[in-house]
């Protein structure tokens, strides 16, 4: 029932049609994200309630992830050390001579430093809140707000794992590191609209770039293409040997090369140009997903205070974390492969 609304003379207040079209629309306004709903005798309150829903993908499923070393820190230092020695033929010994001498072996290091970000958000609610939130039966005002901070916190980290940080060159993601080689002529259209002859090229010359990248060190493990493109590698590789998939065919043939029966081939809706706004370019990454080679660190995951309050009848609770951005030791063991997107 909807109350009855009196004038300072006890008379009840009766609204034209055009007041009452005004009133109409501001109450929806104020229900638009709250919990005071007109409900009538033939209204039912379903117990479920209908979250949002969000893109999401786990940053661990395409890189390293280490969480929880290093917390509290400023900035995370991992050195690196090199081999200086000369070649191997310089050790052999003139036994003979009679001045001879050793020759030696060295090494060197240096350092890389991760700038570490600090990050925190608080929540707040009232007593009146809770009473009026709880009239509902069935939704839970606080557990509302901490579900909503702590998936602000697994985007804003997926989003860093992948594009970086925005406005911050210092923290970059996967898809823009500083320093790896980019290769223009492998991949020169979808690899779903390749025939048969280009998709035997590409076999042939993807891994073998890699390769020749690397100095021969390391072996790819992984292959992230844009998921438009994924979706597409379903189809048949040929009509005259419709057994198996592109994608079953391609991640056999990597799988060979490599001499890794757990290579494989993921999507990632980032690497679409329409779902970043780093390039213009459709990006596939070939990496070695070593914590050695490539690594992202939260030294600090999601963690929440208790609940307090100054005078019982207002209440606050912060949660925060720490994180960096992605981070390439051996930027010779990752690599991009880009086209201009149509």
């Amino acid at each position: 029932m909807k109350p009855v609304i009196l004038n300072s003379k006890g008379k009840q207040i009766t609204l034209n049609g055009m007041e009452q079209k005004v009133a109409n629309i501001n109450q929806k306004m104020v229900n638009n994200l709250g919990y005071d709903i007109d409900i009538t005798t033939l209204t039912t309150i379903m117990k479920k309630v209908t979250e949002q829903k969000f893109f999401e993908i786990a940053p661990a499923d395409y890189l390293p992830v280490r969480v929880g070393e290093g917390a509290w820190s400023q900035q995370l230092t991992t050195y690196r050390s090199f081999s200086l020695a000369d070649d191997f033929s310089t050790g052999v010994l003139n036994t003979g001579g009679s001045d001879s001498k050793l020759a030696s072996a060295d090494a060197g290091v240096d350092s890389v430093n991760v700038q570490v970000k600090n990050w925190a958000k608080q929540i707040g609610w009232t007593l009146m809140d809770l009473q009026q939130a709880a009239k509902a039966g069935n939704w839970d005002l606080v557990t509302a707000k901490e579900q909503s901070r702590k998936k602000n916190w697994d985007l804003g980290i997926q989003k860093v794992a992948f594009l970086g940080l925005e406005g911050d060159s210092s923290v970059r993601g996967l898809l823009n590191q500083v320093g790896v080689t980019t290769n223009t002529d492998v991949i020169t259209k979808p690899i779903s609209e390749m025939t048969p002859a280009e998709l035997k090229a590409f076999v042939r010359s993807m891994i073998e770039a890699y390769r020749t990248n690397c100095l021969r060190t390391a072996w790819p493990t992984n292959l992230t293409i844009p998921e438009s493109d994924y979706l597409g590698l379903a189809s048949q590789a040929s009509a005259d040997f419709p057994m198996k998939t592109v994608l079953e065919l391609l991640e056999e043939a990597f799988q060979l090369q490599t001499r890794n029966k757990a290579f494989k081939i993921q999507p990632l809706a980032y690497a679409d140009a329409d779902y970043n706004d780093i390039t213009d370019d459709q990006i596939y990454i070939l990496t070695n997903n070593d914590e050695a080679s490539l690594r992202m660190d939260i030294p600090v995951d999601y963690t929440n205070t208790l609940a307090n309050s100054t005078d019982n009848f207002s209440f606050q609770n912060v949660g925060y974390g720490q994180f960096t951005g992605a981070q390439t030791y051996r930027p010779l063991e990752m690599m991009y492969f880009t086209f201009a997107a149509a």
